[in-house]
């Protein structure tokens, strides 16, 4: 029987403000990214490549305070010079508070495991680029044999007082894996910090049933929103036979087991952003402008993304050259910032994108601008947390288009650090309106001719209404920060270990309805083990 509510969130509510979230265990944290990567400097000396912010730099306090340990790909240049034997090193550097174990993977399983069937298959059909799949057979053989280098790893470091908690879609058939190894005691859980497609989408992924039973290995699946709950459950539906869905409770009984499945919204550091926007002074936001020749009195608008075919970078662009062309008031008025991150550049649709994007930039330039004007700044260059927290808070407007996205955490960032106001236009299709609600300026990123009147209304309104649609929006990231997700989650957790311990039993094995997610695959017996 469930525990009431009172009783799984006591944990959180008992925090102190400024406290780190407790985990309801030792917590065992497994990701394709790793907390510290040690480099060779210029010297030859060994340099540690420490988080600096985001859900790395949140968790790794975590982790520490539980006495936890950290499963990852070995990716640094000089990470196995300081790891021992079996691949551990003691972090973080100076405290070692906890165990960073590292896998090690060659050159042919980051291939096939992350730019193949991570970022070739999954993360297009997540997205519902069904037409950018790029499927080939080995690369699914590389993700279940990197799946199972990660599931052994967790499970040597795994006991029945254990929270496993995975990251992530590169990892999608461990969770069954680890389930059917580790004590019945043990809590598995798992965060998809991407989209869940629909049904039709997700009829393209090769073997989609032993995906979904993999992820049916946990105890609890969370997501950021509640329609990525409801496609995941369509899924389990109609391709898992035999699996009980409970739409009231979002329970997914299987075999001898059950999945709880959850939405729980991720959020920012909120503070660290406001912090690093108020002790920025207006001499930075001068020198970015002199850098990039902005006009002094020009209205400023700013998108930040990766270069990745989800984030609408083009539709966003279509939609300038709109307003320009059907508000000529803002010719000369007006300049866009477009700060691009080149990103998983040997994938042939994301270096087609930026050849894409700086081409488009150069056309519209070339329609609208004149000797003293360019409409479109496009920046590839390094920006240093303190030059985007003066991007953020001195541009008047930001805008994000994704085509679809899980969270958006970049709308976030530049509403925690909008101390002075601002605007937000923001893609419907983002898992962030859901939650931001009605103090955006929704735009669908397809519709040219709206996403254009939306970026004039949202420039053109008055300061006042500019200004209350942002503290509202920044009173709910506030309230809704990192540790606040975190919170929740291990609140869920907590939850599924009470209903265990309740349960006779609880996890199917060997013979139950998830088994053909655990079976290894034909790489199993390799010695070779891996990114994002």
């Amino acid at each position: 029987m469930a525990p009431d509510e009172a009783t799984a969130r006591s944990e959180s509510e008992d925090r102190e403000d400024g406290e780190t979230p407790r985990a309801p265990g030792r917590l065992v944290v497994a990701s394709n990214r790793q907390p510290y990567r040690h480099e060779y400097g210029e010297d030859g000396g060994i340099e540690v490549d420490a988080p600096t912010g985001g859900l790395t730099a949140g968790l790794d306090p975590v982790v520490s305070s539980s006495g936890g340990t950290w499963i990852a790909w070995g990716d640094g240049e000089a990470d196995r010079e300081v790891a021992d034997d079996e691949g551990r090193v003691a972090v973080p550097p100076g405290e070692e508070s906890y165990t960073l174990q590292r896998v090690w993977l060659p050159e042919a399983a980051v291939e096939g495991y992350y730019y193949g069937f991570s970022n070739r298959v999954l993360w297009p059909i997540c997205h519902e680029f069904v037409d950018l799949i790029d499927h080939r057979p080995e690369d699914r053989d590389w993700y279940r044999h990197v799946n199972r280098e990660f599931a052994d790893a967790i499970v040597d470091h795994a006991d029945e007082e254990s929270v496993v908690w995975l990251q992530d879609y590169h990892l999608g058939l461990a969770p069954a894996m680890v389930s059917e190894a580790v004590p019945p005691e043990t809590t598995v859980a798992q965060f998809w910090h991407i989209p869940w497609p629909r049904a039709g989408a997700f009829r393209a992924v090769p073997d989609g049933r032993e995906l979904l039973e993999g992820l049916l290995g946990n105890d609890l699946l969370g997501f950021h929103v509640e329609s990525y709950v409801a496609t995941f459950l369509d899924c389990v539906e109609e391709f898992v036979p035999g699996a009980a869905v409970d739409r009231e409770t979002a329970i997914v009984g299987h075999g001898d087991g059950e999945t709880r499945v959850v939405a729980t919204p991720m959020g920012v550091d909120a503070e660290s952003y406001d912090e690093r926007s108020r002790a920025v002074d207006r001499s930075q936001w001068e020198r970015l402008k002199e850098r990039y020749d902005l006009p002094t009195e020009a209205t400023v608008a700013v998108g930040v993304d990766r270069l990745d075919y989800t984030k609408g970078i083009p539709e966003r662009l279509a939609a300038i050259e709109e307003l320009l062309a059907e508000y000529p008031r803002w010719r000369g008025e007006f300049t866009f910032v477009q700060k691009g991150t080149p990103s998983r550049t040997d994938i042939p649709a994301y270096r087609d994108l930026g050849e894409q994007v700086r081409s488009e930039v150069a056309r519209i330039n070339d329609r609208f601008g004149t000797d003293d004007w360019r409409p479109i700044v496009y920046t590839e260059e390094f920006f240093s947390q303190e030059e985007l927290c003066a991007l953020y808070r001195y541009a008047d407007a930001m805008i994000v288009s994704p085509l679809l996205d899980g969270m958006n955490l970049v709308s976030q960032e530049y509403v925690a650090a909008s101390v002075d106001g601002g605007a937000l236009v923001l893609s419907e299709r983002a898992g962030a309106t859901e939650v931001l609600g009605e103090d955006v300026y929704t735009i669908d990123p397809a519709a040219t001719d709206s996403f254009a009147a939306t970026i004039d209304e949202a420039l053109s309104a008055p300061e006042a209404e500019r200004t209350a649609r942002m503290d509202r929006l920044r009173e709910h990231v506030f309230d809704h920060d990192l540790e606040w997700w975190m919170d929740r989650q291990f609140d869920e957790i907590a939850r599924c270990r009470n209903d265990g311990a309740d349960r006779d039993g609880g996890r199917p094995g060997p013979g139950s309805e998830t088994d053909s997610a655990a079976e290894p695959g034909p790489f199993s017996d390799s010695p070779l083990s891996d990114p994002e």
